[in-house]
């Protein structure tokens, strides 16, 4: 008899637990299931970017004229950018279109600065591979990406690396997948039934945006004032996109650009310039291809002048470090 009471007695304090072994297993367990579940998360956000990214991903097919080819994999090589609007999508268009919105963007590292230049649209210079000379947003109808691309690495004497292109329909997309941007119009006007107020800040959607972007007729300063509008709308949307709310709502977003966005910049390329260019993307100069604009035989082209072309494509240079 005392032989079991001892066997069940043992039995007894085995069972038993301290409070704080409990607590720990307790801990142990929420702990790993958190983890497991942000590891989920995080490659399931992982997946659908590399996978939004892939359906985006479109070869440039112009003209390398670089030495080497630019390496962003350690974050030291400065890189250019073509970024184009595209009519495709506005006013009900559904032909190849015309760009009717080019920056030429430089993103350096060592300087840590990003540089944007708006090109007009009307620019007038030799479209490379037409043999003609017209409009710098037809090189985009005549012969797509490669042919834009290569008009304007002519246009600067610059290699022109990578290129993303947006349907104008797309910016408003994108736009309302981000729940709006907040913008602050430097100009006071009406457009399409939406008033704009000179220095009233405005939460506005994709297309309060768009209509913003688009006005050229009323601004004193033509289309260069709609360049700046128009700078003020893609520098809000990059910021939005970086933003916790973006993030948050990344499916909406990723599906927006996937069907609306292309570039050569590839999902591996896409991480290290967000991973080890940061310092250069947090600050931005904006610049502007300046000239007279004029008709020529019935048509209307802007003239810029040899030496602002000059000015232009050494800026460029010195922050490609290729002078």
């Amino acid at each position: 008899m005392e032989e079991k009471s001892r066997i069940r007695q043992k039995r007894k304090n085995k069972k038993k637990k301290p409070l704080w072994k409990k607590l720990l297993i307790t801990v142990t367990i929420l702990l790993t299931i958190i983890v497991g579940i942000g590891a989920f998360v995080a490659w399931r956000v992982y997946s659908d970017v590399q996978s939004s990214t892939d359906e985006m991903y479109k070869e440039a097919g112009h003209d390398q004229i670089r030495n080497k080819p630019v390496v962003v994999d350690d974050g030291k090589d400065p890189f250019s950018v073509l970024l184009m609007g595209i009519d495709t999508g506005d006013m009900g268009r559904t032909d190849q279109g015309r760009s009717d919105t080019m920056m030429l963007m430089t993103v350096n590292p060592n300087t840590k600065k990003t540089t944007i230049v708006s090109i007009p649209r009307d620019t007038y210079t030799e479209i490379v591979g037409k043999g003609t000379m017209d409009k710098i947003n037809h090189a985009y109808a005549f012969g797509g990406t490669s042919m834009a691309m290569n008009t304007v690495q002519n246009l600067f004497d610059i290699p022109v690396d990578y290129y993303v292109s947006v349907n104008m329909e797309g910016l408003q997309q994108i736009i309302d997948a981000m729940d709006g941007v907040d913008i602050t119009p430097q100009l006071t006007f009406e457009q399409a039934g939406y008033n704009f107020v000179e220095g009233q800040t405005e939460h506005m959607d994709g297309n309060t945006a768009l209509e913003y972007s688009r006005m050229r007729h009323e601004d004193p300063n033509g289309d260069y004032g709609r360049q700046e509008r128009q700078r003020a709308v893609v520098e809000a949307t990059v910021e939005k996109m970086a933003s916790v709310d973006s993030v948050m709502n990344y499916k909406s977003v990723l599906n927006s650009l996937s069907a609306n966005m292309q570039t050569n910049l590839s999902f591996d390329d896409m991480v290290d310039v967000f991973t080890k260019y940061n310092s250069a993307i947090g600050t931005v100069k904006q610049d502007q291809l300046s000239g007279t604009g004029k008709k020529q035989n019935g048509v209307y082209y802007e003239f810029i002048p040899d030496e602002e072309i000059q000015r232009v494509s050494d800026l460029l240079k010195d922050e490609l470090e290729l002078n």
